[in-house]
């Protein structure tokens, strides 16, 4: 989720990274590298080690433990960008509401099991709304990703991946931190 967020940002709203066209690339690749590359590392490693039998973490219990270190790995790696790297203030604060989202999702996991897709979903979509008025541009993106997650949400349900109840649960929690988010960083 972070690393199109950045693209889509960097396309349609490029005054929000400040980041230009040409370096958009690496800053996507650079993102991609730290939350997605790394944690599916960090999963196999998980399932090599036998700590989880499959890299669907089915249960809740198989959950918490990935979780936990993947909320790590993000928290460190939007703190170091936020506190200690001369970086785009407004791309850092970003990472810190991704870094939430993660870690709201692995607080939910010790209560029940929640859907993650749904979660991102729904937090992209809570950090694009409030941006609207300021890149009229980012409407029609904003629909699309809308539409998508009606998508990836369906999907999970007729994956039987997850219930209703997980996927409503995701998608608000994913909306109020992603917008909540914005508010409070912005």
């Amino acid at each position: 989720m972070a690393t199109y967020l950045v693209l889509v940002l960097g396309i349609f709203f490029p005054a929000m990274l400040m980041v230009s066209l040409p370096n958009l690339k690496l800053v996507a690749l650079f993102v991609f590298g730290f939350t997605f590359f790394i944690p599916v590392i960090n999963l196999w490693l998980f399932r090599i080690l036998g700590n989880i039998s499959s890299l669907q973490l089915e249960s809740q219990q198989e959950r918490k433990t990935p979780f936990v270190f993947i909320s790590i790995m993000y928290i460190v790696v939007a703190s170091l960008f936020y506190f200690k790297l001369p970086f785009n203030s407004n791309f850092n604060k970003l990472m810190m509401i991704v870094a939430a989202l993660v870690v709201t999702a692995t607080v939910i996991t010790f209560f029940l099991k929640v859907s993650v897709h749904s979660l991102a979903m729904g937090g992209w979509i809570g950090i694009l709304l409030p941006l609207i008025r300021f890149s009229p541009d980012l409407l029609w993106p904003t629909a699309s990703i809308i539409a998508l997650s009606g998508l990836v949400i369906s999907s999970r349900l007729i994956l039987n991946a997850h219930t209703l109840r997980e996927t409503i649960i995701g998608v608000i929690a994913g909306l109020l931190v992603g917008y909540g988010g914005m508010i409070v960083m912005f």
